[in-house]
């Protein structure tokens, strides 16, 4: 018997409902788990540890099916861990996400009639606080719901004190190394938040516009340039052309006239200009685009800005006042005046930056802001995975990584936004500039004044690895689980948070990883492989499947498409499917306790064992050999069909049904094969439980009276008494002997089907076993194809030539012998054709010489497939009734 087994008998199969109802269960369960300190990790134990931070959901989130989806897989793997003896710390909590939550608050201020800063800034925090304590934090309680086994006792916010010290303490260690600084840059910025935004917080779509050629300058001066924001040239500082354009030549180094304002502006050679787009000039505003402001950079240009943080025109003349949007169109309509529109195209389809948060169109605004120096920490965050300190999962995604750190720009850090945590600079009367640690005293007196910026929500959550488990201190958390094992993350912040937290923790913790492997998956699709939205009718609510199905079926669902990196469809059809595959292990393993499994006493030796026996053990061992494989790879996916084949296929529908005879028989052998069931069902339970936690755990308790499978061990091979298995228990000839039991009653089956026989429809019939390895098992075999014995006056009319064996039947009255000899007819033309184009290929040199040898491989594997149809149904037809 397995390890942490208790040894006594299984409970009264009464204990088990007729139908497995998981709203009575799951909830339930959850709190015995969490009330017996299951999910509690010990620093102090002497385990090896095992560490994942969860990727800490927003404050203002709900659970959608990309959180479902990810913590399924990290649930999963601790839950696995924890089984195998590893000091086990998933820890749980929750980002204080910045301008999402400001927003919110703001939200409700406005049906107050009221605005942030009708309350002023302390109050407004306050405000918030109060909402967070009120509607904050109801994802967490959602994954509680999908069983997630986090340790609550060490749930973490990026605003409490702790982290917030972490915060403190890294932006001063910084600024001290001169990796933190103040300078005017372009950014993005959000005209309805009012704040300097990160890359990742825009969303890009293609947006109607309009494409307008304007002229500038007069006579040969004359320039043309193409924009899709007018507005922005009353910013203009420059006209751009490559070096090396022949037709500008004579213009490099000219001023010429910008229209409807009074200025002059000079022509530059820059290399940044393609000539072969468009006209080959470009207009240059510095102050409202990041590519204009490198170029402004290199030519000493003037950077003017042309419109306030609203996007409001702040230009002295005819446009100064009006929104971005109107001054366009009133621009356009002046220089049509002047006769400057060369050209239109509308509707133009471009990509337009976005909001994400508020949808409002982003603007590139030049802004003086607080930034990170990122060459340095870049470089280090890049050789972690190049010397493989890191391993990126899969091994592909490593390229994008490289991507993205290796030509990395520095990064805006401050916000304008209340919420959040506020940089610790201070400014003096005379120009002073003091940046405050958590243990140093602020400046007092009077003039001295706190920067009003707070830092960027990435740069807290970019500390969560070790921030979350005490760091600035020396605890007992940081020192026992730190660096974690996993970071398991959607690959689509790879650029943004894991390369932000690989920098920090390099940084923070003296060159110590954050984690060792970064496993990137993909995001999940609607079945159709579209992206869901909550703007789309495609977008489905997770709890609402799990009241539906049961949170098994979910994950189980979710588990199934994790391909790694590869984006996951789902579709409510597949969660019903797996829902049917809980009921499944529920009520087979019912089934088997009513009939005598058991994990009683030790495994009978060998030589008692069935042909059947051996074979379900060597595939039990073989299977879990399979699964811890793609475990240790990440592979999702693959190790929950193997589960789902082992266990639908293979335990239910195959070794049940092949030992009902020996259960219905009873004596000596049924207790052996009851011993063997309650094995093969004790281990494939506890292979099971880290995808499917709550069937599982509520039948192994039942069937071996054990406490939880949640701090049950991970099975290890089973070994049989008097057989000599290094490794456990393999019996390569019985999986073979099974194999053609499973080949005849598969082929007869299909056959009855084909003439519309019942499934439980008996027909006589006779078998020729002789001589072969299926003569044992003929009893099961009549069983399972509800064959009855040749009788009096019997009179085969379709003869089976399959796996070595005959079996021969009495359709009488059951068949339509003229369709079946169509049917097979038609098939056997089919197989002719496979023949004969597997031949011919095979048969071209050209192709051969070509072709890869997988390929050819594979065509040879349909030769063989081929002339064996052919023989099979030959022999079919030959068997079947004359006339």
């Amino acid at each position: 018997m397995t390890e942490n087994t208790q040894q006594q008998n299984p409970a009264p199969t009464t204990e088990l409902p007729t139908q497995y109802a998981p709203a009575e269960v799951e909830g339930k369960l959850y709190e015995r788990w969490v009330e017996r300190g299951y999910f509690t990790a010990d620093a102090g134990s002497d385990k090896d540890p095992y560490t994942i931070v969860i990727p800490p959901p927003n404050v203002t989130g709900a659970l959608h099916l990309g959180h479902a989806f990810q913590v399924t897989l990290m649930d999963a793997l601790t839950r696995r861990k924890r089984m195998q003896g590893y000091e086990t710390l998933w820890l749980p909590g929750m980002d204080h996400a910045g301008i999402a939550t400001q927003n919110k608050v703001e939200q409700q201020l406005a049906e107050e009639g009221k605005s942030r800063h009708d309350l002023g800034r302390e109050a407004f925090t306050e405000r918030v606080w109060q909402w967070k304590g009120e509607y904050g934090g109801r994802i967490l309680g959602q994954l509680k719901r999908l069983g997630a086994g986090l340790d609550w006792t060490r749930e973490r916010f990026t605003m409490d004190e702790g982290l917030s010290k972490a915060v403190q303490t890294i932006f001063k260690n910084l600024y001290d190394d001169e990796l933190i600084y103040r300078a005017e840059r372009i950014i993005n910025w959000c005209p309805r938040c009012l704040t300097a935004i990160s890359d990742i917080e825009v969303e890009y779509q293609d947006d109607p516009g309009e494409l307008v050629s304007l002229k500038y300058g007069e006579g040969d001066d004359t320039l043309v340039v193409a924009t899709t924001r007018a507005e922005t040239m009353l910013g203009d500082t420059a006209i751009a052309v490559h070096p090396d354009d022949e037709r500008y030549q004579h213009l490099i180094g000219r001023l010429i006239k910008l229209p409807l304002t009074n200025r002059s502006i000079p022509v530059v050679a820059d290399t940044h200009v393609d000539p072969e787009f468009g006209t080959g000039c470009v207009k240059v505003t510095p102050a409202h685009d990041p590519n204009d402001f490198a170029i402004g950079q290199r030519h000493g240009l003037e950077s003017i800005t042309v419109m306030d943080e609203r996007g409001v025109i702040t230009v002295p003349g005819p446009f100064q006042g009006l929104d971005r949007y109107e001054a366009r169109s009133a621009i356009v309509g002046a220089l049509k005046e002047q006769g400057r529109i060369v050209a239109e195209k509308r509707p133009y389809m471009h990509s337009v930056g976005h909001c994400s948060r508020c949808k409002t169109t982003v603007e590139p605004r030049l802004s003086m802001q607080w930034w990170v120096k990122v060459g340095p920490l870049a470089q280090a965050a890049g050789d972690a995975v190049r010397d493989g300190r890191v391993k990126i999962h899969p091994e592909d995604m490593s390229k994008r990584y490289f991507d993205w750190v290796d030509n990395m720009h520095d990064w805006c850090i401050s916000r304008q936004l209340w919420w959040g945590h506020r940089i610790p600079i201070w400014y003096g009367p005379e120009g002073q500039v003091v940046c405050v640690g958590p243990d140093d005293e602020v400046p007092s007196g009077e003039g001295w004044h706190q920067d009003p910026d707070v830092l960027d929500t990435w740069f807290s959550s970019g500390l969560w690895p070790f921030s979350t488990l005490g760091w600035p201190e020396k605890t007992p958390d940081l020192e026992k689980f730190y660096s974690t094992d996993v970071l398991l993350t959607g690959h689509d912040i790879i650029f943004f948070w894991v390369a932000r937290m690989m920098m920090f923790g390099l940084y923070a913790m003296d060159g110590e990883v954050p984690f060792k492997t970064v496993a990137l998956t993909g995001l999940v699709r609607d079945e159709f492989g579209k992206k869901m939205s909550k703007s789309n009718p495609n977008a489905v609510d997770p709890i609402d499947w799990m009241d539906a199905y049961g949170s098994d079926a979910v994950r189980f669902t979710l588990a199934k498409g994790a391909n790694p990196g590869a984006d996951v469809p789902i579709g409510e059809d597949w969660v019903q499917a797996s829902r049917n595959f809980a009921n499944k292990i529920w009520n087979a393993t019912r089934f088997a306790l009513m009939n005598g499994a058991t994990v009683e006493g030790e495994l009978p030796p060998v030589e008692q064992l069935s042909a059947v026996d051996r074979w379900i053990l060597s595939r039990l061992n073989k299977t879990v050999a399979e699964v811890d494989a793609y475990y240790e790879d990440y592979q999702f996916a693959k190790l929950s069909e193997s589960l789902y084949h082992f266990a639908w296929d293979e335990v239910f529908d195959w070794y049940v049904e092949l030992s009902k005879t020996t259960f219905f028989a009873g004596g000596e052998q049924a207790k052996v094969s009851g011993r063997v069931l309650g094995e093969v069902l004790d281990v494939m339970l506890r292979v099971l439980h880290p995808v499917v936690p709550f069937v599982t755990d509520t039948l192994w308790t039942t069937l071996t009276g054990g406490e939880s499978l949640v701090v049950a061990d991970w099975p290890k091979a089973v070994s049989v008494p008097g057989a000599a298995a290094p490794g456990g228990f393999r019996d390569d000839a019985a999986e073979r002997e099974i194999e053609l039991v499973q080949e005849v009653v598969t082929e007869v089956r299909r056959f009855r089907s084909d003439q519309g026989l019942q499934p439980g429809q008996k027909v006589p019939a006779e078998l020729t076993l002789t001589g072969t390895a299926l003569a044992p098992h003929e009893a099961a075999i009549r069983q399972l194809l509800r064959l009855q014995p040749a009788g009096e006056g019997f009179h085969a009319t379709a003869s089976l030539p399959v796996a070595g064996a005959t079996v021969a039947l009495d359709l009488s009255g059951t068949i339509d012998v003229e369709a079946e000899r169509k049917r097979l007819t038609k098939d056997l033309g089919a197989a002719e054709k496979e023949k004969a184009d597997a031949n011919k290929k095979l048969g071209n040199e050209a192709f051969l010489a070509k072709a890869p040898d997988n390929v050819v491989d594979k065509i040879r594997t349909r030769l063989t497939k081929a002339e064996a149809d052919i023989e099979r149904i030959t022999n079919q037809i030959a068997a079947l009734p004359k006339g």
